[in-house]
């Protein structure tokens, strides 16, 4: 789909391609348009800015990576980033009632920027924008009332398309129904409507926990793309069409409620009830969509799957916080040379108050495997420490353990939880924060990151360490359980809580102490635990 622009606007792009915030160059993105606003100094949109204290000095400063482009790449001012073409589709939608097709001047962009949902909507929102009192402003002056109808929308002409191809385009549907149709059209794009409706806000309540009650920059982020996602499917619909249709006031399920829906027994429940609106207003889109068109219903059935893997994530990370709300301090033993030496340590480790207990043997043969692990069930069981069996999904399901700890080489977690059950815990050791992002969509109750430092127990090559600087990125955006691993001890378990981690893994420094449990005494008062 092609956006026509006032030569105001055009100039506008044309300044904001000179700016890169993204580094590789690609499509104007929301920073960049809003610098490029701010140097049309005569229009309404810099005006707007500047009467809420906007200046390309605080821009840059919000947003330190921009950088001009040297040189300026031909062409860009005519490419979009994802975000800059949702908000353009944002401001279509909200003015859906002016005259088609819409000329976008520099307010109209600005409007757009304030009313799609991402970071630089959110800025423009802390520093007093109201996607509402804008478009209000921007009706007053053109004069127009909402409600109010060009004639050639009440005509039904819909914008012809430019033909234009590519990453940037936006295949307009044929939205006409066929002769056999049941339906409408203004039934049709009631359903629509409402269906929408349902899903943004369902969205919209799940975004809210996970940014505020979960604190997880990373969830937040997948979530954000899936509304996008969703944004940029909507507006195939005519805008003007759906909100023609919509009747409120004569809607038969207003009124209809059960005692289920006014209460909620805790925000658990609230987030699975949001979900389940959010998927069910998906598939109602989907359905009524594939009468109009078959890409349309493939397309919402792509983002009603991708619903369904983010339900998972945001459940595994709060049930995974709520499990392991009191584990600080994570031990790994090994078989010892002895059942009876295995049995009297793991006893003083569940004495000292261990929050969980990995059982990691490369060495002994499967039956005296499973041996230490019933016992060690048996140890830990009706006691505050868990019972973590490494690598062998099968094991841990015959010994009845807590949980089972993969690495990125052996099962995937689906294949775990096939074996294990629903119940179980199931780590996963990630080496990147790649595969901590993936750890948490696939639905892992824990993460252990690692090797931060060399290890006595276990030999890495230098290029495997990861350091500090993954455990920092880590922290700063996932609220699943991490445990830094790796060469963790007394004398750099500092170093590894400046980076916001409270959880940590640890072998040698406590099974190979001259006192393993003082040894784990003093790292659990050092975790606060």
């Amino acid at each position: 789909m092609t956006f026509d622009l006032t030569p105001a606007a055009q100039r506008a792009f044309a300044a904001a391609a000179i700016w890169s915030s993204q580094g590789d160059g690609d499509g104007v993105a929301p920073p960049e348009l809003l610098l490029g606003l701010l140097s049309e100094a005569e229009s309404r949109a810099a005006g707007m800015l500047a009467a809420h204290g906007i200046t390309a000095e605080l821009v840059k400063s919000r947003w330190p990576g921009l950088r001009p482009l040297e040189p300026p790449l031909p062409g860009r001012d005519g490419r979009f980033s994802a975000e800059v073409k949702t908000s353009l589709f944002a401001a279509a939608h909200r003015l859906g009632h002016f005259p088609q097709p819409l000329v976008f001047a520099t307010e109209h962009i600005l409007l757009g920027l304030v009313a799609a949902e991402h970071d630089s909507s959110d800025w423009l929102v802390q520093h007093g924008f109201s996607a509402a009192d804008l478009e209000m402003e921007i009706q007053r002056l053109y004069g127009y009332e909402k409600g109010e109808r060009s004639r050639k929308q009440e005509k039904g002409e819909r914008r012809k398309e430019k033909g234009e191809s590519g990453e940037d385009s936006v295949k307009a549907l044929n939205w006409e129904l066929s002769p056999s149709s049941l339906l409408s059209p203004s039934s049709l794009f009631r359903i629509l409507d409402a269906a929408a409706n349902r899903g943004r806000e369902g969205l919209r309540v799940v975004e809210d926990y996970v940014r505020f009650a979960l604190d997880d920059r990373h969830l937040t982020r997948e979530l954000k793309q899936l509304r996008h996602a969703l944004t940029l499917a909507l507006a195939r619909v005519p805008a003007g069409a759906m909100l023609a249709a919509r009747d409120t006031q004569a809607d038969v399920g207003c009124e209809l409620t059960t005692a289920a829906e006014r209460t909620r027994p805790n925000l658990a429940g609230v987030v699975a009830a949001n979900f389940k609106r959010l998927e069910e207003s998906l598939r109602s889109l989907e359905e009524f969509g594939k009468v109009l068109d078959p890409e349309f219903g493939i397309e919402l059935e792509r983002l009603r799957y991708r619903g369904y893997t983010l339900e998972r994530a945001v459940e595994s990370t709060r049930a995974g916080i709520e499990r392991l709300a009191g584990v600080r301090l994570y031990v790994l033993l090994d078989g010892r040379p002895s059942s009876g030496e295995f049995e009297t340590l793991a006893v003083a480790l569940v004495a000292t108050g261990v929050g969980a207990i990995q059982l990691r043997d490369k060495c002994l043969p499967d039956r005296e495997l499973l041996m230490r692990a019933r016992r060690l069930r048996e140890l830990t069981q009706g006691t505050k420490t868990l019972f973590i069996m490494n690598d062998r999904p099968d094991l841990a399901a015959i010994a009845g353990a807590d949980g089972v700890h993969i690495g990125q080489d052996e099962l995937s977690v689906h294949d775990a939880r096939a074996i294990v059950g629903a119940s179980m815990l199931i780590g996963v050791s990630a080496h990147s924060l790649e595969q901590a992002r993936a750890a948490v969509l696939d639905g892992a109750s824990y993460i252990g990151v690692g090797p931060t430092f060399a290890s006595g127990t276990k030999r890495f090559d230098p290029a495997q360490l990861t350091g500090l600087e993954l455990l920092r990125a880590v922290a700063a955006e996932i609220r699943l359980p991490a445990f830094a691993i790796g060469g963790i001890d007394g004398r750099n378990l500092r170093d590894v809580l400046s980076t916001g981690f409270t959880r940590i893994a640890a072998s040698g420094a406590v099974t190979a102490a001259a006192d393993p449990a003082a040894a784990a005494r003093e790292i659990l008062r050092q975790l606060g635990g």
